[in-house]
């Protein structure tokens, strides 16, 4: 090594070396030897078990020689596992045969996590964090086996997954896509069978950006639910967006069974609401309401999937009405100035001498201008290219002083209420289908001009509804291609405009041929039970043979 390499620098090779090394010594993927292990949804595989069909072994094994390939096609994996996990299903396996018990609802389940692991770095792409492993241990007793821990973006604050320490993780269907972010990393490692399971985090949309980009199935809870210990965050105690943890996985089942397991339970969060997991109880006709547009016009691939997903909903008898969300940039206005009360200092202080990555350049320097050059800013971007809504942002993105900072938490409060009364009261839903983004797919290193399209999933971190994503079709060039209704408005944002009109548009259906599409499906506060139940019933209306779940990786590859 060059003697005058920086500290960064040294511990980043050696973490690389390492993780490389790891990832090399798992057994090669066979697919006649694995494949039948990762068709198996996470209660299949379960069942399996329990019947002395499988062991945890045969199982462990499969999936980290998959975990290893999907890692070399995506670089998706920070902490290698494989060499611990196979340890533990040995032990499962002794324990199962003397015993004929399973240790717990998920005993041999391969899984992926962010929360942390006692000996294992939480580094979450900050070099300070790296040798300094947690010193809790994710709760075992149900019987999940980690096998790795994956990738996220520098701060877990934008819709991309790469930062300094362990490189870029890209879309496991065309490397020329972001596969997500905050839960990048994992969502890729799911859509290639690489895991069976998954455990993230969300404020601002990062269980589910990665889920639709990726075509898996994940689940926002409401706020209280679901314990937040030992979940890694830059910047601990704010509570101004209230993050959640939850699951990812490959169908609607697992998101479940993690779901009855974790809702309600206090393990050492004593904020918790003592809610368990309580069958809802589900009218036989539902009512939901859908938009296609928020305050960016939506691609005409996710515009598809969410009419697609109406007319499914139809065919079974259930009433879906479009509704209009009110004000919808007024909630991505508060969460940005509420997520930027202090100037980001807190969530880029752990970034020290790291580089920066590319995406967080908006982040890390608009809110550290004057306040009176953010106002000349935000005025030229309304008067000039009448962007009222990153005008807003911009100007709202700056640091505040405490009576300011409550000013903006007494807007959520207000907004929250106006949402309930406005949508859900007045149209009597049951649940709302929505776009994630306006785009099915984002090209990498585009988060830096496209941020504010995160509007449509930070709106249900401001209202704190439960919000779920299913994955719907593909991006069908044929079907999917623009026509003037995107082309030919003069009066959109400068951002639908980058989208969608000049030489270059960056929604570009054949680039995007064959990927996922997903939609939302959102619920009241509180109301997680049923909204699992209503992505269900979403899930068997679009039918099951669309090309979504285990092993659907490998069929799309040789279609």
């Amino acid at each position: 090594m060059w003697p005058f390499s920086s500290r960064f620098e040294v511990l980043v090779e050696a973490k690389r070396k390492q993780r490389e090394a790891d990832i090399s010594a798992a057994p090669k993927f066979n697919i006649s030897e694995h494949g039948v292990f990762l068709k198996a949804t996470a209660s299949e595989i379960v069942a399996h078990i329990e019947r002395g069909e499988w062991t945890a072994s045969q199982v462990v094994a499969a999936y980290i020689s998959r975990a290893a390939l999907a890692h070399e096609m995506t670089n998706c994996i920070t902490e290698v596992l494989f060499s611990e996990a196979q340890k533990q299903a040995q032990e499962l396996d002794a324990e199962f045969a003397s015993t004929k018990q399973l240790r717990g609802p998920l005993h041999g389940v391969p899984l992926n996590v962010l929360v942390d692991i006692a000996g294992v770095d939480s580094s979450i792409g900050f070099s300070g964090l790296l040798q300094k492993p947690a010193t809790t241990d994710a709760d075992a007793s149900a019987g999940a086996i980690p096998i790795a821990k994956s990738n996220v973006p520098q701060t877990m604050l934008t819709f991309e997954c790469c930062n300094p320490v362990f490189g870029r993780t890209v879309n496991p269907y065309n490397g020329n896509f972001t596969s997500g972010g905050s839960s990048g990393g994992e969502a890729a490692l799911l859509a290639m069978d690489g895991s069976a399971l998954g455990v993230g985090s969300d404020i601002g949309g990062s269980l589910r950006y990665p889920a639709v980009f990726c075509g898996i199935y994940s689940f926002k809870p409401s706020p209280l639910r679901v314990s937040y210990i030992g979940t890694s965050s830059p910047v601990k105690g704010f509570d101004g967006i209230i993050g959640v943890a939850g699951p990812m996985g490959r169908s609607i089942d697992d998101l479940e069974m993690f779901c009855q397991l974790t809702l309600g339970v206090q393990a050492r969060s004593f904020g918790l609401a003592p809610i368990p997991f309580r069958e809802p109880n589900m009218p036989e006709k539902l009512r939901f309401g859908y938009y296609t547009d928020f305050y960016i016009k939506a691609s005409p691939a996710v515009k598809r999937a969410v009419l697609e997903t109406v007319a499914a909903l139809r065919n079974q008898g259930h009433e879906c009405i479009e509704i209009e969300i009110p004000t919808p940039m007024e909630a991505f206005d508060i969460f940005v100035a509420l997520t930027s009360g202090d100037g980001y200092q807190s969530l880029l202080s752990g970034v020290g001498s790291d580089p920066l990555d590319s995406s967080l350049l908006a982040i890390a320097n608009g809110p550290n201008y004057p306040r009176f050059v953010r106002k000349f800013v935000a005025w030229a971007l309304g008067f000039f290219f009448k962007d009222t809504q990153l005008s807003n942002a911009v100007y709202g993105s700056g640091t505040k002083p405490v009576r300011e900072f409550w000013e903006w938490t007494a807007r959520r409060d207000k907004y929250n209420m106006q949402f309930y009364d406005e949508v859900w009261n007045k149209h009597r839903l049951d649940g709302i289908i929505a776009p994630v983004l306006a785009l099915p797919q984002v090209p990498t290193g585009s988060f830096r001009t496209l941020f504010s399209l995160a509007a449509s999933g930070t709106l249900y971190n401001v209202v704190n509804s439960p919000t779920g994503c299913v994955p719907v079709t593909r991006v069908d060039a044929s079907k999917d291609k623009l026509t003037d209704e995107w082309t030919e408005t003069s009066t959109c944002s400068l951002v639908q405009k980058a989208l969608y009109q000049g030489r270059k548009p960056i929604y570009d259906p054949i680039a995007m041929q064959g990927m996922p599409v997903g939609i939302q499906v959102v619920g009241r506060k509180w109301e997680d039970e049923k909204v699992l139940a209503m992505m269900r019933v979403v899930d068997d209306a679009l039918g099951k043979n669309r090309g979504f779940g285990p092993g659907s990786w490998d069929a799309q590859q040789s279609s």
